[in-house]
């Protein structure tokens, strides 16, 4: 009997459960499609439609590989994040949910209206400044990243999202050389210390970047140097919003504090850890 896309959908699920895959459910979805080259709204409409073999040999190749902990995303190539898809590599780090909380911060400084000039220190694939310039139409961006290749990625999908015109790419260290002041500083620098890498879980420790991942000895070394620079990025009365990782927000909030900044309410995500420490250069 030949497979169907709920039964296919189905197995490949235990044998997502039986290996330990965090999401199962969700991961065979998305490998079904990509793999047998249908829509979600096809596995709803259409459960029992027959596949083909060649079909089912496409979607095994991408279960091997999710098997082996590969992430998803770099499995199917994308990544959906705010209200747009990104392009991910190994290159880049995979855009979380959590980090959607910087956009909002970054749309919080950000009129509707306003011919604002943002900065992403560490872009990555550019996904908090791409999806916060596709909510202000007027705003500008900068995109700095050390990695040539997380560039290259940023830079497809600005293209890809029709902002290449706003946005400028820029190789460099944080904000070392950066002459120009800015309405926003925005950044999710690597946080994770070094000793704790090994010991996160392999789609992360063994396929994601230890450039965006590494954050020294205590986690925050990206934060001492970008936060020693905030002051001159930032025009008087610009916004900074810094994602953290779990237990780093006091710290963060108190470098930031004896640099002069004004802070605000620490925020935090839907498991309730504060995730962003944000505020402001005094005006």
């Amino acid at each position: 009997m030949s497979a169907t896309l709920v039964s296919l959908w189905a197995d490949i699920r235990k044998r997502f459960e039986a290996s330990g895959v965090d999401t199962p459910v969700i991961d065979a979805r998305l490998l079904l499609e990509a793999g047998a080259g249908v829509a979600r709204l096809d596995i709803i409409t259409d459960p029992r439609r027959a596949l083909s073999q060649e079909q089912v040999d496409a979607v095994e190749l991408l279960v091997a590989r999710r098997l082996k902990r590969e992430p998803v995303a770099h499995i199917v190539g994308a990544k959906a994040f705010w209200t747009i898809e990104l392009k991910v590599s190994p290159a880049v780090l995979i855009p979380r949910p959590e980090t959607e909380l910087l956009v909002e911060s970054v749309l919080t400084f950000v009129a509707p209206d306003d011919a604002a000039r943002i900065l992403d220190l560490g872009v990555g694939s550019g996904a908090i400044l791409l999806a916060a310039l596709r909510e202000r139409p007027n705003a500008v961006g900068v995109g700095v990243d050390l990695s040539e290749a997380a560039l290259e990625i940023a830079q497809a999908n600005a293209e890809a999202l029709g902002l290449r015109e706003r946005v400028r790419l820029v190789q460099g260290d944080w904000g070392a050389g950066l002459a120009e002041a800015f309405d926003v500083v925005v950044s999710n620098p690597p946080y994770i210390p070094t000793s704790h890498i090994a010991g996160l879980a392999p789609e992360v420790a063994d396929h994601e970047p230890h450039l965006a991942l590494d954050g020294g000895a205590d986690g925050l070394d990206a934060y001492r140097t970008i936060i020693s620079q905030l002051p001159g990025l930032l025009r008087p009365g610009g916004g900074f919003a810094l994602e953290v990782g779990m237990g780093q927000a006091a710290d963060v909030y108190a470098l930031a504090e004896a640099a002069g900044l004004d802070l605000l309410p620490n925020r935090a995500d839907l498991a309730g850890i504060e995730r962003v420490v944000w505020g402001k250069r005094r005006a």
